[in-house]
């Protein structure tokens, strides 16, 4: 008798028929790379070169260096430490039962103790949305100060590359029968921006009238450029096998995915097609336009006396916006005490309620608010990061044409509608959200800017904004994923799946293939027919990876793109069904797979950027997992180094046995990087208690 169908959904989701053509970008063409139209200024080896200075790259850095190897760190800005520094969300999300235990990469640990020797307390600031909240410029002080450490520690050597983008890559030619792999980088050009003489010094001006200057090979009248070409450096010895693997890697930790794009590897932008996998989307068939907010970070400072608050020009535009959102929430001491950096009195005992939270002069308070600073475009007319088309048809993709990948105009209305929000919560009397009568000016306040800033800008806006999502890659196919590994909704969420939106939402075929996913331990049952869906539980836990190389855990937490363009428009709405997945979910896994893009062999993907879902991606980008991706892929880079294989090369025989992943996951878990929540097994069924 032919087995049931649904046994086959066990062996592999290639049942997943999806339109994903509309949101997955894969090349058919390898980039082409273009020699720089002036001369090279010089080159510069590595064993890792990392793109981008956020969490992730600070920690694939910190583990190459403990690993002794030379790391060539870029990034936009003159800050490394992304969220925590140049972003300017220096509040670490952290969830309960995971902070309890201090079951933290070893490298994260360090950052923690060091913020709180630096201060005297690990929450200077007095914030009550975490148990850490600190100055952004010593984000990225005492960060630096850690990978200077881990340098000293591991005998590796720190290149570090501050306000300097990726150009261009060189990648070889695609291999003949080989569909998903066999290409590597050669080497990378960079451009390194400086004041131009007699200029203002760097961060005077926001980041939306420096980017495409940036990006350009040319000096310019507000920056000279050094041109640098990155190469890997010379082996100094063979590796333990006989097989050479590669010379270096290559490691995107940027905020949206720009190396991803820049290469042209297959990715995700937006919101995944509704699937048995991805079942709470908001989209039928997915939205490439729609991915979460962006916000430009600011820092305010409480006075004694009332200030001289000056409408921006624009702030009419922006003002129909602005909210406190929910009733719960309409308090100006709450919203400053949120994220507060910095307390006056921080052992004076405060009230159980942060709505009668005492504000003193002195105390810094930064904002980063949903219907506030918080960003939200969706449509094809101002989303801020390009999809592969828009790529195509405005020249990134050609050679040498390559700008960053980001919409100017958009990042320039983020920016107004950032200084627009501190005057609404300093004057403004509006509230879209709520109606009239609940907002009312609060003029003891000043916006705090200058070089010495909390933001280290003369604008007093973040040096970048803080990224929710970017570019997503889409794994390598295998038997499970056939068309390509991604961590999906039903993978780690702790949604009520009986749900009555799940059965009027799919197909029969579908609401039942969601609960073989589901079911764990009882999906055989209702595979061969013996069991119902009625009748099937939902395990309590996430997906467990034979592959896991680190560990996470946040709410699915959605900051959603807006209903029309542009965002601001008076009366506008977040994107109907966009909140649907919202909600907690299970202690997480980051599979060495996620990790891993399709053609390229010496590239790891860390950070933002893995082979996520949108639901995933919304829980998948706190601070703790970050490093935790970036530890991963630091290790797993020189574990690659040293054995001459490619990363690939681990994972392509599961579910069979892989002695060397194995034994890189020892490494991993002997280095003190977890890989697994304590308890982690298919038989554990507690984790409803982890908060």
């Amino acid at each position: 008798m032919k087995p049931p169908r649904y046994l086959f959904w066990l062996k592999s989701r290639s049942l997943l028929s999806l339109s994903l053509g509309l949101i997955s970008v894969i090349s058919t063409i390898s980039p082409v790379f273009s020699a720089p139209n002036r001369n090279l200024d010089r080159e510069e080896t590595c064993d890792i070169l990392v793109a981008g200075g956020g969490l992730a790259g600070a920690a694939t850095a910190y583990e190459g260096l403990r690993a002794g190897r030379t790391v060539c760190l870029t990034e936009i800005t003159d800050w490394v430490g992304g969220q925590i520094s140049s972003q300017g969300t220096s509040a670490l999300d952290e969830r309960d039962t995971q902070r309890s235990l201090l079951f933290y990469p070893r490298g994260y640990l360090e950052l923690r103790r060091r913020i709180k020797e630096h201060y005297g307390r690990l929450n200077p600031g007095g914030c009550w949305v975490s148990y850490s909240c600190f100055m952004p410029y010593d984000g990225h002080k005492i960060l630096f100060e850690v990978l200077q450490d881990a340098a000293k520690t591991g005998n590796g050597k720190l290149k570090w590359f501050p306000n300097t983008v990726i150009k261009e890559l060189e990648i070889t030619p695609a291999v003949a029968g080989n569909a998903v792999g066999g290409q590597q980088i050669k080497s990378a050009i960079a451009i390194s921006h400086q004041p131009a003489p007699n200029t203002p010094p760097i961060n005077t001006e926001t980041l939306s009238k420096t980017i495409e200057d940036a990006y350009r090979y040319e000096n310019s009248a507000r920056f000279n450029k050094t041109i640098i070409r990155f190469i890997p450096k010379p082996r100094q010895t063979p590796p333990l096998q006989s097989k050479m693997g590669a010379d270096w890697y290559v490691v995107d930790a940027t905020e949206t995915g720009e190396l991803i794009g820049l290469a042209d590897v297959p990715y995700r932008l937006g919101i995944d097609p509704r699937s048995p996998l991805e079942p709470s989307s908001g989209s039928p068939t997915g939205d490439a336009y729609c991915t979460q907010g962006f916000t430009y970070t600011f820092a305010m400072e409480a006075t004694k006396e009332p200030q001289q608050q000056q409408q921006p020009s624009f702030y009419q535009q922006y003002a129909p916006y602005y909210s406190y959102e929910l009733q719960r929430l309409a308090s100006f001491p709450l919203v400053f005490s949120y994220r507060q950096i910095r307390s006056m009195k921080p052992d004076e005992p405060r009230p159980a309620d942060p709505k009668q939270f005492p504000i003193y002069p002195g105390d810094i308070s930064m904002q980063n608010w949903t219907w506030g600073n918080d960003y939200r475009p969706g449509s094809s007319q101002d989303n801020l990061i390009y999809s592969r088309e828009q790529l195509a048809a405005n020249g990134q993709l050609q050679p040498g044409g390559w700008m960053g990948g980001l919409r100017t105009e958009t990042l320039r209305r983020g920016e107004e509608n950032a200084k627009g929000f501190f005057y609404w919560l300093v004057a403004g009397t509006t509230d879209s959200q709520l109606g009239n009568g609940v907002k009312k000016p609060y003029p003891n306040n000043r916006f705090l800017s200058g070089l010495d800033s909390p933001m280290g800008t003369v604008h007093g806006l973040s040096k970048y904004p803080y990224m929710r999502e970017g570019r997503r890659i889409i794994g390598r196919p295998s038997l499970s994923q056939p068309q390509g590994f991604t961590v999906w909704e039903v993978d780690m969420s702790r949604t009520n799946f009986k749900d009555s939106f799940y059965r009027q939402n799919l197909s029969a075929e579908d609401y039942r293939n969601l609960w073989l996913n589901l079911g764990g331990l009882n999906a055989p049952a209702l595979a061969v027919g013996s069991q119902s869906v009625e009748n099937t539980k939902s395990r309590s836990r996430a997906t467990i990876y034979p592959d896991a190389v680190g560990i996470g855990h946040y709410a699915i937490d959605f900051h959603p793109c807006m209903t029309n363009s542009p965002p601001e428009a008076p009366g506008n709405t977040e994107r109907e069904g966009t909140r649907k997945g919202q909600g907690q979910a299970y202690p997480f896994q980051i599979p060495l797979r996620a990790m891993i893009p399709q053609k390229i062999d010496n590239m790891l993907v860390a950070g933002k950027s893995i082979a996520v879902s949108h639901t995933a991606a919304a829980a998948y980008r706190v601070h703790s997992f970050e490093w935790s991706a970036g530890a991963a892929a630091g290790i797993t880079a020189a574990f690659s180094l040293e054995n001459g294989i490619i990363p690939y090369e681990l994972v392509d025989e599961l579910p069979s046995r892989e002695p060397n992943l194995e034994v890189l996951q020892l490494r991993l878990q002997q280095n003190a990087n977890p890989i697994a929540f304590p308890g982690t097994s298919i038989f554990n069924s507690s984790w409803q208690n982890w908060k």
